[in-house]
């Protein structure tokens, strides 16, 4: 074939530098992505018990032809980042605002604390407890799978128990999208150490949710003034992946303790006279039907 025959045919068939770069940063959800925002919806990708409770309220976008929209960072962690999404159909007025709360992968550090947590929550698969115990690589994408599902489960639980946590709406691998807790401009409700009013109220709330996860024989494990929220002078609890059982965990009670002497101690330093660590201690025992 003549030179200039050879050239014509390139020139017609031929991907040049431009087409081969976008195929290379091309994926197959960006050639059909969505029309506006950075991905389609995933509420399909999650299976029913993979979703909050019954009813739905009413806020919550589930429509397939919604759009998530990424808006920014609301948190960074060692453990997992919490990224503020709008989710809503295109062309209505259907949208809602959600926390997504993504886990770190095996490549990145996760809990400092684990061990402890971890201690009761084994699985049934022997070769995944070694890899864990191990901090394999594939150890600790289990690890980070549990985490996110342990979290999911506390908030679906508590949030049908009636503690103030934000709706659950689902969870889509280690990605946990909830109800975002501020305004409707996207501005985070402040954590409880930054407020300054109405805090014996506040102070009563806390009681009151404590004094029903002990009930249930749970503890936060890691409750503290950094994450419990305040929105409208109601008090919201957040990060729940290390809730414990105190009666199933080999030192589930230490953790009761640490609960309420960590958010008492605070309470009580503002100038809440009804904040005593001890006397918070011992309701939770009595609630928790720990022995003196």
């Amino acid at each position: 074939m003549p030179k200039h025959s050879q050239h014509r045919r390139r020139g017609k068939y031929a991907l040049d530098a431009d087409d081969l770069e976008w195929l290379e940063n091309t994926t197959a959800e960006t050639l059909d992505g969505p029309p506006e925002g950075d991905r389609w919806s995933t509420w399909d990708q999650s299976t029913p018990t993979e979703k909050g409770p019954r009813p739905h309220p009413g806020w919550l976008v589930t429509e397939l032809a919604a759009v998530d929209t990424e808006l920014g960072i609301l948190k960074t962690g060692k453990e997992a980042d919490v990224h503020l999404i709008s989710r809503g159909v295109p062309g209505t007025d259907r949208v809602c605002l959600l926390a997504a709360k993504r886990y770190r992968s095996a490549q990145h550090r996760l809990f400092h604390r684990d061990a402890g947590y971890l201690e009761g929550r084994r699985t049934r698969d022997d070769r995944m407890n070694r890899a864990m115990a191990g901090r394999t690589a594939f150890g600790k994408q289990a690890i980070a799978a549990q985490w996110a599902v342990a979290e999911f489960s506390a908030l679906c639980r508590l949030y049908e128990l009636g503690v103030p946590v934000p709706y659950p709406v689902q969870i889509v691998g280690t990605e946990i999208l909830q109800e975002f807790i501020g305004t409707a401009d996207g501005y985070a409700a402040p954590r409880l150490a930054q407020v300054t009013e109405g805090l014996d109220d506040l102070w009563e709330q806390l009681v009151a949710a404590m004094v029903t996860l002990a009930r249930e024989g749970l503890a936060h494990g890691d409750l503290s003034p950094y994450n419990l929220l305040v929105r409208d002078g109601r008090l919201m609890v957040i990060d729940l992946p290390q809730i414990v059982d105190v009666i199933a965990h080999p030192t589930g009670p230490s953790f009761l303790d640490r609960d309420a002497r960590n958010v008492a101690t605070w309470f009580a330093a503002k100038g809440v006279h009804a904040a005593d660590p001890d006397t918070l201690t011992t309701l939770l025992h009595k609630e928790a039907g720990l022995h003196p």
